[in-house]
This record gives C-alpha cells, structure tokens and sequence, in this order.
C-alpha cells in the first residue's frame, strides 16, 4: 500500500517522563522489558514495564542522553507510571520528573530535525520522533495513526488496554520491544516461557475491511464463536486481537457487527513485520 507523506505532527497524547540519577540506567534495566539505552546510542529503545505476571502496564519508548533518560508514554498514563516507578524505586540514586509542561513529542519523516531525535525503532514506515521544547498543542494526530495501523504497530492505550495483555500479544516481539537475552526483569519469566515455548495464541493482526470502519472494542465473530476485538482502524486496515486457531478456522474471516473483515494474510502468527 502506497502510503501519503506524513508532515511533522505533535502528538498532545503523548507526555515525557524524566530519569536521572546515579543509578537510572540499572534502575530500568531491571524493570523493562528491552535493554536500556547508553548515552551515546542516539536511538529510540521500545519497551514496557510489565506487572508479575507478565501483563503489558505501561508500554513506551525511550531515549538516553548523557544526563539521564526521557521516557515516551501516553499521556494519560504517566502520573500511573510515575507512582509505579517509585515504587520499585527503594533506595537507588534515581529521581523521576513529568516533563509535559517543557517538553513533547514530535514525529516525521524525512531528514532528522536537530536536537533530540531518531527513528522510530518498531518500524522503519513510522519515521523518526523528536523531542522538542515548550509543552504540547493539541491538533489533528490522524495522520500519525494512519501511518501507525498501516504499519501494523498497535498503541497501548488505544488498542488494548492496560494490564490486559502479554507482551506477545501486542507483537513487541516482532517490533524490537523485547530482549531475550538482557536478564532478569519485571514479568520476564512468563515472555521468555512465552517465546521459548511458542505459547502466543492470541495476536493484533491487520484486517481488511470495505466502507465503514468497525468501532474499538466491537467483539469479532466467526459464526456463533467470539475469536477477538478490534482494534483501531484507518484506510480500509483495522487492527484486531484475534485467537489465531479460530481465525485460521474460520479461513480468516469475521464479522464486526455487520462489518466483514478479512485477514491480511495467513493467521499463522508467523509473519513478522519489523
């Protein structure tokens, strides 16, 4: 699919959250699921912080400076982030600060605009985010989703929420989210048992659909059996968490309502989109 140029555009849902200290980038190394950053990498990290039992909390990307790092969350997430990284936070030489009121995120494509900023690490369609000055204007982000499910690339706070699924699930496996050899972290018992063990049932994958396109959270149907939910939707794509068994029984079709959707390809989970 051909895909219109995407002007810088100011993403207001996203808020940036400060770490510094002597003792930051240990600090969320032992809590993330990707290996964290150094200083001179000049590159966007995806990760997530996950719960126990292996549940996608909070996902994000990071960016390492010499002077500590800048977490990119959602916006309406990172006080929730805040308070949970305190409290893992003990003794350690680590200091956590909201940074929306100075600062917001930028993405684009094309030449990378001085200061803070890269390519977005999941997907080369997804250009690059910046970091810029001042707080953020809010303005029309459809654009940037457009290009963002068009790439397959689902946003938690949008398309699943939070504490609901595993990072398999989400495709962070398949987005450079997840480091299966960076050691122990919050939740990594369950990803590496999921990987190793190939136990991922349940997959956001991308579905066609014609005309009118179906709202989050509508329950898919093959016959009388419920296989997922969508996700959201542009430009005739609509992302889906589906159980990938029942998908390929159903000869990758579902019903949204009385919106048909047809699987991009082969609901095998082996398709890898990075």
């Amino acid at each position: 699919m051909e895909k219109a140029e995407m002007s810088p555009t100011i993403l207001a849902s996203r808020a940036l959250v400060r770490v510094s200290g002597a003792e930051a980038a240990p600090f969320l190394q032992g809590l993330l699921s990707n290996d964290v950053p150094g200083a001179s990498a000049a590159q966007w990290r995806f990760a997530a912080l996950l719960n126990p039992q292996g549940k996608i909390l909070f996902d994000m990307l990071i960016l390492s400076t010499s002077d500590g790092f800048w977490l990119d969350v959602r916006a309406d997430s990172s006080a929730s982030l805040i308070k949970r990284l305190g409290m893992y936070r003990l003794r350690s030489k680590v200091d956590f600060v909201d940074a929306s009121l100075t600062h917001h995120v930028v993405v684009g494509e094309g030449a990378l605009p001085l200061g803070l900023a890269a390519p977005d690490p999941r997907h080369d369609a997804l250009g690059w985010r910046a970091i810029m000055p001042g707080p953020a204007k809010a303005g029309d982000e459809s654009p940037w989703h457009r290009r963002r499910i068009s790439a397959f690339v689902p946003e938690g706070g949008v398309d699943f929420a939070f504490g609901d699924i595993f990072p398999h699930e989400a495709n962070m496996d398949r987005l450079h989210g997840l480091d299966f050899t960076k050691g122990c972290y919050v939740g990594q018992e369950v990803v590496s048992r999921v990987e190793h063990r190939g136990l991922a049932r349940r997959r956001f994958i991308p579905m066609n659909y014609r005309r009118d396109s179906p709202p989050p959270g509508t329950p898919l149907l093959a016959g009388d059996v419920e296989i997922g939910v969508t996700g959201s939707s542009a430009g005739g794509i609509c992302l889906a968490l589906v159980r990938l068994d029942r998908l390929a029984a159903a000869g990758g079709k579902a019903m949204a309502g009385m919106i048909e959707l047809t699987a991009l390809f082969a609901p095998d989970g082996g398709e890898n989109h990075g």
